[in-house]
């Protein structure tokens, strides 16, 4: 009787608690895949719509919440002068207070806030870009100027920060700092720019540099990237003239591929499946890589067509069983596309803009749950469907927020969505509000 007690106390310990809540730490989710593990989650919505746990005020802001250990991190900005005028060439001035703010994950009570006075002179002038990064206690913040700051997560106390744009001598790009920083190991990666240090690696817990590296035309807003392949972890970096891979310890180049896209306008993350790399922005820049095998290294095994690929653009695409699903920066659209030669094989604007007419950069973001897919649609809307070769198989929809930005003379909101503790967090220039994506609800 003792023997078998001890057995099913050893299996109970060594089976998955599939009741834990799962995280969502950083852009991406935690392996930065786009993708979500949790169990327990719902298969079609209720027809009396899903269940919006809670509601917060917020501010102006593009970037993502994180939520981790029971807590939700955004950042916003709260304006005091100046107009947002959404002109793509031009520089908008804003005087007001940039902030990083952590709720209650459960209630959505304010547990503490920092902030600071940030003059804003860029375009899209509607908040700050980069979602939260959560690890180890920290909490990692990029305002839209370069604030990058390193907080204490149980009170938001400040740890090291620096302002990037004076410490390198270079200027905010024309759309602020967009590229999400990436922790790996102790090192903190970001995209800042000026001569030699387009991109950096920083000692995650006291801010020192570790190195920098690459110079270019423009530092773009492309997340640094990790990948590993022939054994070998690759550090991607993709600025406005090439893709390139380095050595993620020393900053010492591997390869470079040139993929230059319009208006210095590389943003979205590239995607490896397999031995192969996909890459695509504004522009009709896109390229499919082939990996070395056996060392780092690449070679092209096509560049896209106008009428060929997906040129992602505020949405980075989902690579998936031999085809790309992206949302099309130029027909804002959903697009199917193979990875083998890059031809198309449907299209739909149901999940972006909920209409069936070409919108440019219109957007929704991907994120995969099981045989499934979540969809955010830049109107508000939350989306459950299924995609395939055949084609966009809609299942569920939920309006969660209403769209509070204007581009292009329609009503968006471009922020990707977090999906953790069975629920969605999303957020607009007004509010951040939690609903229950839980089976049993």
């Amino acid at each position: 009787m003792r023997i078998r007690l001890l057995i099913l106390l050893a299996l109970a310990a060594g089976s998955p608690d599939t009741t834990r809540a799962d995280d969502w730490p950083q852009w991406l989710g935690p392996q930065r895949d786009s993708v979500w593990r949790e169990q327990g989650i719902v298969e079609r919505f209720p027809d009396s719509g899903l269940k919006v746990k809670w509601r917060v005020e917020v501010s102006l802001g593009y970037s993502g919440p994180a939520v981790a250990d029971g807590r939700v991190f955004v950042t916003d900005y709260v304006s005091r002068s100046g107009n947002v005028t959404n002109r793509p060439g031009s520089r908008d001035a804003l005087e007001g207070t940039e902030r990083v703010l952590c709720f209650a994950a459960d209630s959505g009570k304010l547990l503490w806030k920092h902030e600071y006075d940030r003059t804003y002179r860029i375009s899209y002038p509607g908040g700050p870009r980069c979602t939260p990064s959560v690890d180890s206690g920290k909490v990692y913040a990029l305002g839209a100027e370069g604030d990058l700051l390193c907080l204490n997560a149980a009170d938001g106390n400040v740890i090291w920060s620096k302002e990037l744009t004076k410490e390198y001598k270079t200027e905010s790009p024309i759309w602020g700092f967009a590229a999400h920083p990436l922790i790996d190991g102790d090192l903190l990666y970001c995209l800042v720019g000026g001569k030699g240090s387009v991109a950096v690696a920083f000692n995650k817990n006291t801010g020192e540099e570790v190195w920098r590296a690459l110079t270019a035309s423009s530092p773009g807003y492309c997340p640094p990237t990790m990948i590993e392949h022939a054994g070998t972890k690759q550090l991607l970096i993709w600025h406005a003239d090439a893709l390139n891979a380095l050595n993620p310890l020393t900053g010492k180049p591997y390869w470079s591929v040139p993929l230059k896209p319009g208006f210095g306008m590389s943003i979205v993350a590239p995607r490896k499946l397999g031995r192969h790399l996909f890459a695509s922005g504004y522009g009709k820049a896109g390229v499919l890589l082939k990996l070395d095998d056996t060392k780092p290294g690449v070679e092209v095994v096509w560049r896209g067509k106008p009428k060929t690929a997906v040129y992602s653009e505020n949405s980075t695409p989902f690579l998936l069983d031999g085809m790309i699903y992206g949302i099309d920066g130029h027909q804002g659209s959903l697009i199917a596309a193979r990875i083998k030669d890059g031809e198309r094989l449907w299209e739909s604007f149901r999940p972006t803009t909920g209409g069936t007419r070409r919108a440019g950069h219109g957007t929704a973001f991907l994120v995969k749950h099981k045989n499934g897919f979540f969809l955010f649609s830049e109107t508000g809307d939350l989306i459950l469907a299924k995609l395939s070769p055949k084609g966009y198989e809609e299942i569920s929809r939920f309006h969660v927020l209403d769209p509070t930005n204007t581009v292009f003379g329609r009503n968006v909101v471009w922020s990707h969505p977090a999906f953790a503790e069975r629920c969605v967090f999303a957020r607009n220039d007004k509010e951040l509000v939690c609903v229950s994506l839980a089976a049993d609800q």
